[in-house]
């Protein structure tokens, strides 16, 4: 398997990206790339791409890549396959892929006659098909993921993949909608959509790398990562159960319950607790950064935000050591998959049952905006306290920078949270996998209870904590990795 400083394309350039964790390889997308799909695809004898699922990601890339394609006026076709009776064909067609124009078909027959089969069925399904699926495939032709989880799973157990075909993987770095709406939003604007990673775990027939990177373009990734499937899969997890899903939902769950306890009225409980984390403080993260937060403070908010981050990094930082370890014996992936199959019976519990989402959508307040306070200033410093405890344990483990800043925090800040903040906790976790769901629902409450106790830590004595915070190398890194974020983005 290639590292990532080894990686070379007959059709992309490649660049490069030098971060205080060492010099990392990237490809830089957009609109003006698009010209060069037609001979990444035809050099590697793809003709026909198949899109196989219509989950959360599967429409987004497919209408993307199609889109791109007829764009640049190439002649691959794009197509998708799904079962004969399955709901998602009406979706499928109302988005242009209809069986009188070959573009939508049974899955056996679509996958045998793709050069490229991108497989994005959820991934309890992976694990239970691959076999079947993956039989179907004509000698080299190219298995795209989009995710490490089945590659994670076969490595976990000792089974291994057929040796005569590509396998590779392009992971964008936000939801399916999100991968959409900002394709679409950038149709006038190069460089728009969401940022990817690429894998290749298997290449049999040595292009296998052109073929990922013309898929990452053609989706509209302005900006191309490497990785790994298992880095990936690894980092995936355990950023959708830390800094990215599971901790904000306990954060705010444990700040709005701390302000109730000091009778604080629900209404502006709320405010200051989660729609001032995905509002206010989210934008001004996304524009400076964790440190460039802090220092753009008033200051007489900078002792609170102080006090908010010394108390919540340890335990931060201890969280997310346990769900990387869990996540990387396994131990995460099969419980995943147990999870999946007792949904058969019991159906996932809801995010969003308690008083503070009731008094959201009752009283209307996801369209307020919440100006800074120091209550608010503290719920900031216990947050980028989590981030910066992930940025660190992720790097600590041998994963890029990119890998890192990516997964722990850009990821949140540029797609997730503004989910949360248009509509609340479960229009942000249900809007993601299975998966990511039922891990968010599994480690949420440890960080509620994480949080809640983090209340209680003296800072006399820990101030070494926050020294670390605003001497930590990272905040360059994360100031490299903001350049290249997408020129379109849904927060603004």
């Amino acid at each position: 398997m290639k590292t990532a400083t080894q990686f070379q394309s007959s059709v992309f350039a490649i660049g490069q990206l030098n971060l205080s964790t060492g010099c990392e390889q990237i490809v830089v997308g957009g609109r003006d790339r698009f010209k060069l799909l037609p001979a990444a695809f035809d050099n590697s004898n793809v003709q026909k791409i198949a899109f196989i699922g219509w989950g959360k990601q599967a429409p987004a890339q497919a209408c993307n890549l199609r889109d791109s394609l007829l764009e640049c006026g190439s002649k691959v076709i794009v197509s998708v396959g799904l079962r004969s009776n399955s709901p998602s064909r009406a979706d499928a067609r109302e988005k242009g892929f209809t069986e009188a124009s070959g573009t939508l078909g049974d899955i056996e027959t679509v996958v045998s006659d793709a050069d490229l089969v991108i497989l994005l069925i959820e991934d309890r399904a992976q694990v239970s098909r691959w076999k079947q699926i993956i039989g179907y495939m004509k000698p080299c032709a190219t298995l795209g993921l989009s995710h490490g989880f089945l590659i994670g799973r076969l490595q976990s157990i000792g089974e291994v993949l057929r040796d005569d075909i590509n396998v590779i993987m392009v992971a964008p770095k936000g939801v399916g909608s999100s991968v959409r709406d900002l394709y679409l939003k950038g149709r006038d604007t190069n460089g728009a959509g969401i940022n990817a990673s690429v894998a290749i775990f298997q290449d049999v027939t040595g292009n296998a790398l052109d073929v990922a990177l013309a898929w990452s373009i053609g989706i509209g990734s302005p900006m191309t990562f490497f990785t790994t499937m298992i880095h990936e899969v690894i980092s995936d997890l355990t950023g959708e159960r830390a800094g990215l899903l599971a901790g904000p939902w306990g954060l705010t769950e444990a700040r709005y319950k701390a302000l109730r306890a000091v009778d604080i009225a629900p209404i502006p409980s709320f405010l200051q607790s989660a729609k001032g984390l995905t509002g206010i403080v989210t934008k001004l993260i996304s524009e400076y950064g964790l440190l460039g937060f802090y220092e753009n403070l008033e200051t007489q908010f900078q002792p609170a935000f102080e006090r908010g981050y010394i108390q919540a990094y340890a335990g931060s930082k201890r969280l997310v050591e346990k769900i990387y370890e869990h996540v990387e014996s396994g131990q995460e992936i099969s419980d995943v998959i147990l999870a999946t199959d007792a949904l058969e019976t019991t159906p996932m519990s809801q995010v969003d049952k308690g008083e503070m989402w009731t008094v959201a959508r009752e009283e209307g307040l996801y369209g307020q905006d919440v100006p800074m306070t120091e209550r608010l200033a503290y719920t900031a410093g216990m947050y980028i306290a989590m981030l910066m405890a992930g940025i660190e344990v992720l790097i600590a483990k041998g994963h890029s920078g990119s890998e890192a800043i990516n997964e722990q925090l850009i990821e949140g800040i540029d797609s997730l949270n503004q989910l949360m903040d248009r509509s609340g906790i479960a229009n942000m976790v249900d809007s993601c996998s299975k998966t990511a769901r039922i891990g968010t629902r599994t480690w949420g409450p440890e960080y509620e209870e994480m949080f809640t106790k983090a209340h209680g830590i003296p800072t006399e004595g820990n101030e070494g904590i926050f020294q670390n915070f605003l001497r930590s190398p990272f905040h360059e890194d994360i100031e490299e990795c903001y350049k290249l974020r997408p020129s379109v983005r849904l927060v603004q």
